[in-house]
């Protein structure tokens, strides 16, 4: 990618992949609705549509709207017969092996007989990492000062700033907040108190990067008050409370399985070391306390004895009658030569930066779904144990390697390159992360309320919605969107598949549409440019993070040029074209 917009290429000589909406499903609505996106009749499945701007633009406006977006999805749609130098989301030049997890991938590759994509470019690069690294859209300026700067060590200074970035934490809370079923109501029923002290004391973790072992044994072992002592609230995020619930809960946080899977006597030997977990209430509203209680744990009432306890890998622990099982099992588990711990949490944040587990599901280790590069598991594992259980030693690993930073376009057909990592793999914005980038955009906020009123459970406006402690506060948009639920702790509870309901919302939604036209930072956007390829310029910074192609402003100046739109409608066509584009609505 060049590092100024005169040497910018023509918009992608191929699309990012063959899965994304056709492009042309963003000109106009007809298709879905029957009608254009500015119509005045009726309303659509997602809201008004808004009468008030349709009488102010006449059908030859919307028509030339048509016009605009058709064009700047041409490219998109003819993507697959460009040519290699009009290619701005990646670099022509062969991809080299930076470190060991290229030579494994690549290895691979090269023995499956797969080429691996081109190197992505710097606009897809700085893109791509904000979104991966801090959940968090680049800002026009952040994108321009890094496509700008000459730096050949650029990359890696980048990722080092945004694993310092307040954002981090807050981002990496909200997937550990998913993964622990961080929720009030029902089923979870932590409480809304209970889910603040909880959330808050994981991003604290996550801010001051505590080891991995060190997190996980603190909330193994916990015992005391929900609200004074956080980490007992893993315990509670269990459905039910009995031992078997809980064994599943541990084994598919801590080690990567669904223990449900397992033979009962397996399960069971398990589930012994959480027999004794107590729990009561309080005087104090919703407050309970998980605690040690030696009095349960008999196999009956008539037995006298407590059931054994075994590991999960079949040998039988040693327990003695005073001392807390949980204690025992969490040595067990976070030893370096434990089969599960390291590898499973090794493979979760490869599946979160790379959109697919070296095994997976992430959350699906099993002896007969082994992973496609083991070689690589058990490197990342190895380094994860190295380095004190650092988690941001992975993360530097993973973004730097050349595997990560491969284009959105695969060079092969075969259908092995996906699982064998030859191209980042396209996805969309998550729920989270799509408003957000929406609300950084237009300078707007957005509104979240929990369903059960009660206290903590207000939100300022100004929130983000990456900062949300509680699953039980949600809008709409999270909704349609495919936040998850939050009952279960799978990775597949949050659904990024899109759906004819969101192309409407973005498309015809009131809500869309008041965002984009009464947006105080868009309208200072505009008109303090000088001229319409800077306002252009700025657009296209702040939603995709790039500069315009050439190709590009000669659409836009020919559009401006028929005279159906002022240079502020203009813009603001510019603005709904490029945010229900491809480009903007998908990692890539």
């Amino acid at each position: 990618m060049a590092t100024s917009h005169t040497a910018s290429t023509a918009l992608g000589a191929r699309d990012p992949s063959p899965t994304l909406p056709d492009p042309g499903e963003c000109r106009i609505t007809e298709g879905i609705a029957g009608r254009g996106m500015w119509a005045s009749e009726g309303r659509t499945a997602c809201g008004d549509v808004g009468h008030a701007h349709a009488q102010t633009r006449t059908k030859a406006v919307r028509g030339s709207r048509r016009i605009l977006l058709g064009a700047l999805a041409l490219p998109l749609a003819g993507a697959a017969a460009g040519s290699p130098q009009q290619r701005p989301f990646e670099i022509g030049a062969e991809p080299t092996p930076q470190g060991r997890i290229d030579e494994l991938v690549f290895g691979r590759l090269q023995e499956l007989g797969i080429r691996p994509a081109h190197p992505c470019s710097d606009a897809v690069f700085v893109r791509r990492v904000h979104l991966d690294v801090i959940g968090t859209l680049p800002t026009a300026q952040e994108a321009r000062d890094f496509l700008l700067d000459r730096d050949p060590d650029k990359r890696r200074a980048l990722i080092e700033r945004l694993l310092e970035r307040e954002e981090f934490a807050d981002y990496w809370a909200l997937k550990w907040a998913d993964l622990l079923r961080i929720k009030a109501e029902f089923p979870i029923n932590l409480w809304p108190n209970a889910v603040q002290t909880y959330q808050r004391w994981i991003r604290t973790c996550i801010a001051e990067n505590v080891p991995y072992d060190e997190l996980a044994r603190e909330m193994l072992t916990a015992s005391g008050s929900c609200f004074r002592v956080p980490p007992v609230n893993f315990w509670r995020a269990a459905q039910d409370h009995d031992p078997d619930t809980l064994a599943r809960a541990v084994a598919l946080t801590f080690m990567g399985t669904r223990a449900e899977g397992w033979p009962e006597e397996r399960l069971a030997g398990m589930a012994a070391f959480f027999d004794q977990v107590g729990f009561k209430s309080t005087g104090e509203w919703k407050e309970e306390i998980v605690f040690f209680d030696p009095s349960k744990g008999h196999a009956g009432a008539d037995a006298g004895a407590r059931r054994s306890a075994v590991f999960p890998d079949g040998t039988p622990a040693a327990i003695t009658p005073d001392q807390d099982p949980r204690q025992v099992f969490a040595d067990w588990l976070i030893t370096p030569e434990n089969p599960w711990f390291a590898r499973s949490i090794a493979n979760r944040v490869w599946y979160w930066l790379q959109g697919r587990g070296i095994v997976h599901e992430p959350d699906d280790l099993r002896p007969d779904n082994p992973a496609v590069e083991p070689e690589l598991l058990d490197w990342l594992a190895r380094e994860l144990v190295a380095a004190d259980w650092d988690l941001k030693h992975l993360f530097r690993l993973i973004l730097s390697s050349q595997t990560w930073q491969l284009s959105s376009i695969p060079r092969d057909d075969d259908p092995r390159a996906e699982a064998h990592f030859a191209y980042y793999p396209v996805r969309r914005l998550s729920a989270e992360v799509l408003i957000d980038a929406l609300c950084q955009i237009t300078g707007t906020t957005e509104e979240y309320q929990s369903a059960i009123p009660e206290p903590y459970t207000f939100v300022p406006e100004e929130r983000r919605s990456i900062t949300l402690a509680d699953g039980s506060i949600t809008s709409p948009f999270l909704e349609m969107f495919g936040r998850p639920p939050r009952d279960t702790g799978l990775e597949s509870e949050r659904n990024d598949q899109p759906t004819v309901a969101q192309r409407l919302h973005l498309l015809n939604s009131s809500h869309v549409r008041r965002k984009i036209e009464e947006s105080r930072r868009l309208g200072a956007l505009i008109r303090s440019a000088r001229a319409p390829r800077v306002a252009a310029a700025r657009l296209y910074l702040s939603i995709l993070s790039r500069f315009p192609t050439p190709e590009e402003l000669e659409v836009l100046q020919s559009y401006l040029a028929e005279g159906t739109v002022t240079p502020r409608e203009g813009a603001i066509d510019l603005v709904w074209a490029l945010i229900n584009s491809s480009e903007f609505l998908y990692r890539h």
